[in-house]
């Protein structure tokens, strides 16, 4: 097991699958979490928060865990209108990172299979996705069929 590294990012589960979304600081990383979350539970599938804000990351046998710091469970701020208390599930493992794609450019269709490192031993999977989209848990499934499985 690796050391667990204190990243900015926010992590959910969507059925069993983990989602840990990670961009610079602004990108709306929360909302795009809480509305896949909102998705999820209108389409009756399980969804919960892991952790907002601060994730733990550690590599265990191949498997990534996100972990909530206990101070912060069960929270997640959405920029402007404040912190709100979600379903939330202590620790998890992540399947995918989701990261901001681009919508022009040569980085318009994001290469296929990509992985990306999150920490010392810590990589996943990446789905690129833009923010603004209406429905972007509808998006990463088209990507990745089986989130929500």
């Amino acid at each position: 097991m690796t050391a667990a590294a204190n990243i900015h990012a926010t992590a959910i589960v969507v059925g069993r699958t983990g989602l840990l979304f990670s961009g610079p600081s602004g990108w709306g990383k929360s909302m795009l979490a809480f509305t896949c979350m909102t998705e999820a539970r209108r389409l009756g599938l399980f969804t919960a928060l892991v952790a907002d804000d601060q994730v733990l990351l550690s590599g265990e046998t191949g498997t990534v865990i996100a972990t909530c710091p206990p101070s912060i469970a069960g929270l997640i701020e959405l920029r402007g209108t404040g912190i709100v208390r979600q379903d939330h599930v202590p620790q998890a493992a992540m399947h995918y990172v989701v990261l901001p794609g681009s919508a022009s450019g040569e980085n318009r269709v994001p290469p296929e299979g990509e992985i990306v490192s999150l920490a010392a031993g810590v990589s996943l999977r990446a789905l690129r996705l833009l923010t603004g989209v209406s429905s972007p848990l509808a998006i990463l499934m088209a990507k990745a069929p089986d989130i929500g499985d």
